[in-house]
């Protein structure tokens, strides 16, 4: 494969190298960070970094901060790591726009396995045209959506889930249906992931969001009136 480009960050050098050894393994060129502020650095100056794998508890700048800031200026996937399993620490990383939440201890072939289901989503929307709905237009291959011609700025998790629906106009997705389809993997989390993401998504539509509708106790559907 091309060498893609994965950024890790944690200030543990051998859970670093434990991630570097199994990703090398599969090709993949591993930038190392030992604290908030190094991995920044690195992500402004290295050039096309495919997705951050990224610790929360670290020192000068936590992993909170560093995703506030990436996502600040990028889409570029997420995957956070964290030694901690409460709930909320995982909402408030999914409000934060992580795309994918693993707590420690974790095997690192589940993690080479999501991050491989993450790139590979991203290669193959860069492959496909754009599609448009309701006055919503999404430029796969550009990873971009417009509104009226204003671009909306999009997680990447939020991005597929959007591409997702308008996909499936008019049809009834069932959470679980959702979760394995945008997440790309059997998720044992709590269903309320999703609603999350929905509820981020929706805002970030403005009016255009109404078109997600919620089915209660099943999903949502986009639906546009004719």
């Amino acid at each position: 494969m091309d060498k893609i480009k994965i950024l890790v960050v944690d200030d543990e050098a051998r859970m670093r190298k434990l991630v570097k050894d199994f990703l090398a393994r599969q090709g993949y060129t591993v930038i190392e960070a030992g604290d908030g502020v190094e991995a920044m650095d690195l992500f402004y100056s290295e050039k096309e970094i495919a997705l951050v794998i990224l610790d929360v508890m670290m020192p000068k700048m936590d992993g909170w901060e560093v995703l506030r800031e990436i996502r600040e200026h990028s889409n570029t996937p997420v995957i956070m790591l964290t030694a901690r399993g409460e709930e909320k620490d995982e909402l408030l990383g999914f409000e934060l726009g992580v795309d994918e939440y693993i707590s420690k201890p974790f095997s690192p072939k589940i993690l080479v396995a999501r991050v491989e289901a993450i790139l590979r989503r991203t290669q193959d929307s860069e492959t496909e045209s754009t599609i448009s709905a309701g006055g919503i237009v999404i430029d796969k291959s550009a990873h971009i959506v417009k509104i009226d011609d204003q671009v909306i700025e999009l997680s990447f998790k939020e991005f597929e889930l959007l591409t997702y629906f308008m996909e499936n106009q008019g049809i009834a997705l069932s959470r679980e249906k959702i979760l394995n389809n945008v997440w790309n993997y059997d998720y044992f989390g709590d269903a309320r992931t999703i609603d999350t993401h929905v509820k981020k998504l929706r805002s970030k539509l403005g009016d255009k969001g109404e078109l997600i509708k919620t089915i209660w106790g099943m999903g949502y559907k986009f639906e546009v009136q004719p």
